[in-house]
């Protein structure tokens, strides 16, 4: 195995040493055409040198304590890469990267393959989905068979498979008891062998991993699986932990939304923000379609005692605006890992009993029905926000659809460098609709800003929404 050659160098910025590295390739990608290398190092239009200069930064950010995407890239003004083909291989150079990504002068293993994953993403997406013309990203059932190609291409399934891979979403910015009881559901988890799927992030995000590990461990499983799933948009504000072993970026939120449901068998919601908002609305939206009301899919919210009040209110803007038929569809545990962890592992029985019976695979839910509504890619603009119809009179599954974009657009103007920029210039969003909705939204707005779950920097925090009432 060859090691990567590190050189220190005296770049200083804001009194913190950067690195210079080369890096050769471990476990994916080790070489790439002449049109690859030049799509990657192009900085024009078209090209990919941008999108993959700040997916890796992000990669070597790992345990950066901020997540203000803008701050990252302002911070490592000076971070650039460049690719070199040789007789043994592609080689990654990397100049003025974040000293964290190093240990005596070598770049962590973990963070070394997360690189070497991006890069195989990024180039597939880019030449196999969105440029050769196989894949009609305007039709579901082609959005559905890219997203299957890109986790194909990332070796994300294990065959034989088994309904064993719980994804576990929650926020980023939550209290260290909040944190510390995600790492209890996650060694319950673990010692049940079970493996976790999560948005790859800090927080809620890396919790349940670290306790999976230990559950692993003491049970001797040494092929644990702790999968990551992001997308461009996100990926400076939460940089993807180093426990994660099988790193996915995927294209755009709907994708990445979409590629959790479809692999993941059972979902554990931990405390978090509007980003957690966002997903439970998807899932409970794509549950609410017609086609999927027999659909087994375990959805269990939990958090330690102090965040009770946390679910009970994500459980009455679910039922005020979703209805009882949604409330069904999930369960609340609150301060008991053990028990998240027995309910989930009869749930995925009852999911291997669902898919045998009907001959489904166990590695890709594609029985799933899911809307175009819920698949296609949503711009958060002030006009596409102030436009969002938000209304009594749409099916309770449409009505989830814009309300997930509602959030979707929060969480871009949270975290994504020109959602801010444009918010600084023309001021905040305005979400408008339903008189009684607009005012649950607000409510629940509210308590994520006064309990600090919109941003790390809570007490800075300056909403980036106005709700009309």
């Amino acid at each position: 195995m060859q090691t990567e050659k590190t050189a220190m160098k005296s770049i200083r910025a804001d009194s913190n040493l950067m690195v210079d590295a080369e890096v050769w390739p471990e476990g994916s990608l080790e070489v790439l055409s002449q049109h690859e290398a030049d799509q990657l190092r192009n900085v024009g239009q078209g090209g990919l040198y941008a999108l993959l200069r700040r997916c890796l930064l992000a990669v070597l950010n790992a345990g950066g304590m901020t997540d203000d995407a803008r701050k990252v890239l302002e911070r490592y003004s000076d971070f650039s890469v460049s690719f070199e083909q040789q007789d043994r291989g592609l080689k990654l150079v990397i100049r003025g990267a974040p000293p964290s990504a190093f240990v005596d002068g070598e770049m962590i293993r973990g963070i070394r393959e997360q690189l070497f994953a991006v890069l195989r993403d990024i180039v597939f997406t880019s030449n196999e989905i969105q440029a050769s013309g196989r894949f009609d990203l305007q039709t579901s059932d082609n959005i559905t068979n890219a997203v299957f190609h890109i986790l194909r291409n990332a070796r994300l399934f294990n065959l034989p498979a088994t309904p064993d891979l719980v994804v576990c979403w929650g926020g980023h910015a939550i209290s260290r008891e909040e944190y510390d009881y995600t790492k209890k559901v996650g060694y319950e988890l673990g010692l049940r062998r079970l493996h976790v799927c999560t948005g790859c992030g800090p927080g809620a995000m890396k919790g349940p991993m670290k306790g999976a590990t230990i559950g692993h461990s003491k049970q001797r499983i040494r092929d644990g699986r702790y999968i990551g799933i992001t997308e461009p948009g996100i990926i400076a504000a939460e940089s993807p932990n180093p426990i994660v072993n099988s790193l996915i970026i995927m294209p755009d939120m709907e994708k990445r939304l979409e590629a959790f449901v479809r692999v993941g068998h059972g979902i554990i919601v931990f405390p978090g923000g509007v980003g957690t908002a966002e997903e439970i609305l998807y899932l409970l939206g794509v549950l609410l379609h017609p086609d999927n009301v027999e659909m087994p899919m375990p959805l269990i919210m939990t958090g330690p005692a102090s965040s009770a009040d946390y679910f009970r209110q994500i459980d009455q803007f679910i039922g005020a605006t979703l209805g009882a038929s949604a409330q069904k569809r999930y369960q609340i545990v609150v301060d008991d890992p053990e028990e998240v962890a027995r309910l989930m592992q009869a749930g995925l029985a009852t999911v291997r009993s669902f898919r045998k019976q009907h001959g489904d695979a166990y590695y890709f839910n594609w029985r799933l029905r899911i809307d175009h509504d819920f698949q296609k890619p949503f711009a958060a603009t002030h006009e596409s926000m102030s436009a969002l119809e938000i209304s009594r009179d749409l099916p309770a599954h449409k009505l989830a659809a814009n309300l997930r974009r509602a959030f979707s657009g929060l969480v871009s103007g949270n975290v994504r460098e020109d959602t801010i920029l444009a918010i600084e210039k023309r001021g905040p969003f305005e979400i408008s609709g339903a008189a009684d909705i607009m005012s649950l939204l607000d409510d629940l707005l509210a308590g994520f800003v006064a309990n600090g779950r919109m941003k790390l920097e809570s007490d800075q925090y300056r909403p980036c929404y106005r709700v009309r009432l």
